[in-house]
């Protein structure tokens, strides 16, 4: 994914190349383990124009310069591509094109010099999670069965989806009374909670597939919302026969909702402002910011020491 200009059309993209811009950086987004596109040196204009003796210079995030170096394939007519593309391959990448121009008259050569940037960031897929809420009949709020209830939901629910490197979490409740015109004063359990695929172990699965674990953690937690949407269609019958305890409380019927929440790999965020071209992307997190857990965002670090890419701490 590429910050391209109108003007540089699909054309482009169809040809996996990202024109560079002497008036500003570029911004590329990598999918991390994947090659990036070739970063061409020089703009689409001068593209289009004779180069006579072109001089290409390229030089990674770290300053070096990046002719010979194995994880790259550099072109004779200036185009990079960083293959097999990490976390901390993130960064600038500047191109210095050298050519002469040759008055028609007098033969005169002169030396001119173009400097291109390209911020390249690596990039993940988002993890998706699931927002459930359900609410459930009882016949008061100040009641002990209500807080044993979630506990014994919360159980049975975990117990559905561990298998699945999937967890319950953010659970909680709240008691509301309710009139209503036909049953007069009601009181009614509102239940959320998170299912989310981050459950002890799910490294272990990410360490087995690297290279696409967002489509494994994504196809499992949806595997676990399906199973989870199962049983709310079962839970009178579960009710019933599973809850001896709490025989006052009921489900209350098409209450079941579930909605699809992003989360970030440790490392990475979101930022719909700096990165508005991947704003569905975790992008990595730029140095000065981390993250420790799975939240979208990036925190900014108190003081400025996490100077690499992806830090999770600062």
């Amino acid at each position: 994914r590429a910050e391209l200009k109108e003007e540089q059309s699909v054309d482009l993209i169809g040809k996996n190349e990202v024109y560079g811009d002497t008036r500003h950086e570029v911004s590329v987004y990598v999918k991390v383990f994947t090659n990036s596109p070739f970063l061409v040196c020089m703009d689409l204009a001068l593209s289009q124009e004779r180069i006579i003796d072109p001089d290409y210079l390229w030089t990674g995030p770290d300053g070096r310069n990046l002719q010979g170096q194995g994880y790259v394939n550099l072109t004779d007519t200036g185009k990079l591509m960083v293959m097999g593309f990490r976390v901390s391959m993130s960064g600038a990448y500047t191109c210095t094109l050298s050519h002469k121009v040759i008055e028609t008259t007098t033969q005169e050569e002169t030396e001119m010099v173009e400097a291109y940037k390209f911020m390249v960031y690596a990039y993940r897929e988002a993890d998706h999670a699931y927002q459930v809420s359900a609410r459930f009949s009882t016949t008061r709020c100040r009641l002990k069965n209500n807080g044993l209830f979630m506990g014994v939901l919360n159980k049975i629910l975990n117990s559905t989806i561990s298998h699945l490197s999937c967890h319950i979490t953010e659970a909680s409740y709240r008691c509301h009374s309710i009139r209503t015109p036909k049953d007069g004063l009601q009181y009614e359990l509102f239940v959320n909670f998170l299912v989310n695929p981050f459950a002890p172990g799910w490294e272990e699965v990410c360490h087995k597939v690297p290279y696409n674990c967002e489509d494994v953690t994504n196809r499992r937690v949806r595997q676990a919302a399906e199973r989870i949407g199962k049983f709310f269609q079962q839970l009178k019958h579960v009710l019933k026969y599973e809850f001896h305890a709490v025989p006052t409380i009921q489900y209350v019927d098409n209450s079941f909702t579930m909605t699809p929440i992003d989360s970030c790999q440790p490392g990475f965020g979101k930022n719909h402002h700096t990165h508005q071209n991947c704003a569905s992307c975790c992008v990595v997190c730029g140095p000065g910011t981390y993250s420790p857990n799975n939240e979208v965002t990036c925190r900014t670090c108190a003081r400025p020491h996490a100077r690499m890419y992806g830090a999770k701490s600062c």
